[in-house]
């Protein structure tokens, strides 16, 4: 797979997002873990996950203790291997999702994660979405904090808007490597981020990518251009979806979730899927 950067490390054009794999609807561990493999036999290098992907307030950081079981069981070399998480969102238990921006809460979190992930530091973490009671500057500075103190190897941020970029960036002193906001065909509201990202050489992390697209692959009639394409091509849809992304600029790296082998093997192969001059423009005005 071709590959691209986030901050001084290359990883595969297309991650994986775990979240699919731990919340509402989630399938056995069996399937999960093949659903890991089956992404790095592809070429899969950036794995995407939170320690608010879980059902009940039992069972928080679910999906880290998945990610870590199902790469330290994987036949192959995993050292190149770059595993995400994100702290600051919370899930009580009772289906809803509450935030924690706190400088304490976040550095707890991220020692709790340390411990899931079975590692010394974590590769990227991220603050996961802006707390409305707490000041941004402070949320993010308890993440420069963890990346002075080695606990965590590089920093992100998500969902968060330009001035939020650009106010963490100077925070970090120039180290923010990822934005990791919602972007889609569905959801084209980060299109300043994306660019500001672009602009900066920051990563741009697209969750929930194939918004919009079923997982039959239809189309609604908003995106017949994207059905088109697909069809011109003998690809799916959802092909053509991340393949639009990746043409957009050379700092997204969209981490479409997944549940089933077969459904990140079909993401992995949009990164060779090149598209015209003229189908891009027909899919960007969609």
């Amino acid at each position: 797979m071709q590959a691209r950067s986030i901050g001084d490390v290359r990883v595969g054009a297309i991650g994986l997002g775990g979240m699919p794999m731990s919340i509402e609807g989630r399938p056995d561990e069996e399937r999960s873990v093949a659903t890991i493999h089956a992404a790095l036999d592809a070429g899969v290098t950036l794995i995407d996950t939170a320690d608010a992907y879980h059902l009940t307030a039992t069972d928080v950081g679910h999906n880290e203790t998945l990610i870590a079981r199902a790469v330290a069981g994987y036949g192959g070399d995993t050292s190149e291997v770059l595993i995400a998480t994100k702290g600051g969102h919370l899930r009580p238990g009772d289906g809803s999702w509450t935030q924690n921006g706190s400088p304490e809460y976040l550095k707890r979190a991220c020692d709790a994660s340390l411990k899931r992930l079975g590692v010394e530091a974590i590769g990227l973490y991220q603050f996961h979405r802006p707390d409305p009671t707490v000041p941004y500057a402070d949320s993010v500075g308890a993440i420069r904090d963890l990346l002075d103190a080695g606990k965590i190897r590089y920093a992100g941020i998500s969902n968060a808007n330009p001035e939020q970029i650009r106010l963490a960036n100077e925070i970090l002193g120039g180290r923010l490597i990822s934005v990791q906001n919602q972007f889609s065909p569905a959801f084209r509201s980060s299109e300043p981020e994306l660019e500001l990202c672009a602009e900066l050489g920051i990563a741009f992390l697209p969750w929930s990518p194939l918004g919009g697209i079923s997982n039959a692959g239809r189309l609604g009639s908003r995106f017949a251009a994207f059905q088109q394409v697909a069809q011109d091509h003998g690809v799916s849809p959802q092909q053509v979806c991340l393949a639009w992304m990746l043409a957009k600029a050379p700092v997204v790296i969209p981490i479409p979730g997944s549940s089933r082998p077969e459904t990140i093997r079909d993401s992995v192969a949009s990164a060779e899927l090149e598209l015209s001059a003229d189908e891009f423009s027909r899919l960007d005005a969609a």
